[in-house]
């Protein structure tokens, strides 16, 4: 999973069948500092977020399990609207010293 902010939508009219009635949002990843971390992705929505909100996303085979009834083809589901977070200064800054030393 990873935290990210809603930047948009996606509108298809045709979609892949049981895909009908998901909506469509533009993921931004975002670190804990509230800054870009990685290419923007699409991720379904049932829980109704909306633009400019921050979210989890689970991204793979959790995200499909989450259709139990029928088999959907997509890569991302946002899981929850995040209301707020708390990072300690010194576990964030050792999280983004060592992503950043990959």
């Amino acid at each position: 999973m990873f935290l990210g902010k809603v930047i948009g939508s996606v509108w298809a009219t045709q979609k892949e069948v049981g895909m009908d009635n998901l909506k469509l949002l533009v993921i931004q990843p975002m670190d804990f500092r509230d800054s870009e971390a990685g290419t923007p992705i699409i991720a379904a929505d049932r829980i109704g977020a909306g633009v400019g909100e921050n979210v989890i996303v689970s991204r793979g085979s959790p995200a499909r399990t989450l259709f139990t009834d029928k088999r959907v083809p997509i890569d991302a589901m946002i899981v929850g609207i995040v209301d707020s977070y708390e990072v300690a200064q010194e576990i964030e800054a050792n999280v983004w010293k060592s992503r950043n030393s990959e």
